[in-house]
């Protein structure tokens, strides 16, 4: 199986070929398959996850956590200080008095304010080695059907067996070790689970832009299509005009994003900033309808980089993000299908109907544009790279 060696020499983990990749679409399918595989663990569980709430999700995660406890495995919990600001000292204690090893990711403190910025995006479950589960999923309840039947988020995840869940393990391990005095000496034994094509890419502050580059790279070298989802909408520069100049070289550019039902209604301003120029090069938007689409996927011909993170400066500079990246034509027919179905729910902006936007709405997005273009360049001129590099001394 062929695939793009695009300097290769940049990414912390190189490609492997057996592996066996499973599309998950939306919580009652990727919760069901999670709390299965926590059900059927026997040695050891690491979850990481950026938004936890009290619900009846969380608790079902926690109910199964604390079951594969009591048999004996061992399991480490990691979860972003701010992400996970809502949840109980209750919910916390119950963890860990069932002997799970509980640590947060930069924990929030007002004499260390300037620190807060970086957070700890990733959504990563692994179970024993064998298997891996990665997306955009939080343990709240907005993902589930049975509480939002009508309203339950968009989204996706991807199961991972095979080699790369070696490499999603490693990646968990090293964050872990930052944040928490606990050890963790966790073995991995190389499973071969099929002969699918994949990689972890990862970003990790201001100094490691991997999942921007391959992006990039693989707009540039595409040949057939770019189609994007993304929840928020923000691209660099150096993004936008690769996407130009795909669409300008015949290549199929699509992005996907919310549509009038969305979290943060600043962030669908400040997507559609880049309407007028993104149509005027010829590159489709669609804004998808039904609910809210928090999902995060990428497709470039039969290569997909689905995980954590958004295409917005925000996950691009300063968050830790990881996506997988796959080469397979198999699953990327998947991806291709399930960009179809969500293209049919959701309603094409053309350059006719966006020029007879209001001027309050024009207003609007002028505003938080701008705003947020402000906030980004004070944001550099605090030099928080040099923040980023002493975040590990600053530990809980």
């Amino acid at each position: 199986m062929r695939h793009n060696k695009l300097h290769e020499h940049n990414y912390r983990y190189p490609w492997q070929a057996s592996n066996q990749f499973t599309l998950l679409v939306d919580g009652p399918e990727f919760f069901s398959a999670m709390l299965d595989s926590i059900h059927r663990a026997q040695h050891y569980i690491l979850l990481e996850m950026y938004l936890v709430q009290p619900g009846h999700v969380s608790q079902h995660f926690f109910q199964a956590l604390e079951a594969a406890a009591k048999r004996g495995v061992d399991i480490y919990v990691l979860f972003d200080d701010y992400g996970s600001r809502l949840l109980t000292q209750a919910d916390k204690n119950k963890l860990l008095e069932n002997d799970i090893h509980l640590s947060f990711y930069n924990p929030l403190h007002f004499n260390r304010h300037k620190l807060m910025i970086f957070r700890d995006h990733r959504k990563l479950l692994v179970v024993d080695g064998l298997t891996a589960y990665v997306g955009g999923v939080g343990l709240i309840d907005e993902f589930d059907s049975s509480e939002y039947p009508q309203n339950n988020w968009r989204e996706n995840a991807v199961k991972v067996q095979g080699t790369n869940v070696g490499q999603w393990q490693d990646l968990f391990i090293a964050t872990w070790r930052q944040w928490s005095d606990t050890p963790i000496n966790i073995t991995y034994n190389k499973e071969i689970m099929g002969e699918q094509l994949g990689r972890v890419a990862m970003t990790q502050g201001p100094q490691f832009l991997e999942i921007k580059r391959s992006f990039i790279n693989h707009i540039r070298n595409s040949q057939r299509r770019v189609w994007m989802c993304t929840a928020y909408f923000a691209p660099s520069r150096k993004l936008r005009r690769a996407l130009r100049r795909a669409a300008l070289r015949g290549i199929d550019v699509r992005i996907l994003i919310p549509g009038p039902i969305t979290d943060h209604p600043m962030a669908r301003y400040i997507a559609q900033r880049y309407y007028s120029s993104m149509l005027g090069d010829g590159i489709r938007i669609y804004e998808y309808q039904p609910r809210f689409l928090h999902a995060k996927l990428v497709i470039c011909d039969d290569w997909v980089s689905l995980g954590s993170c958004n295409i917005d400066r925000w996950n691009l500079r300063w968050n830790l993000d990881a996506n997988q990246e796959i080469n397979n034509r198999e699953f990327s027919s998947s991806v291709v299908q399930m960009f179809e179905n969500d293209f049919s729910n959701s309603k094409e902006i053309t350059q006719e109907n966006w020029n007879k936007r209001s001027f309050y709405r024009k207003l609007k997005i002028y505003f938080w544009s701008y705003a947020i273009r402000f906030a980004d360049n004070i944001l550099l001129r605090l030099k928080l790279i040099r923040h980023w590099k002493n975040i590990r001394h600053h530990r809980k």
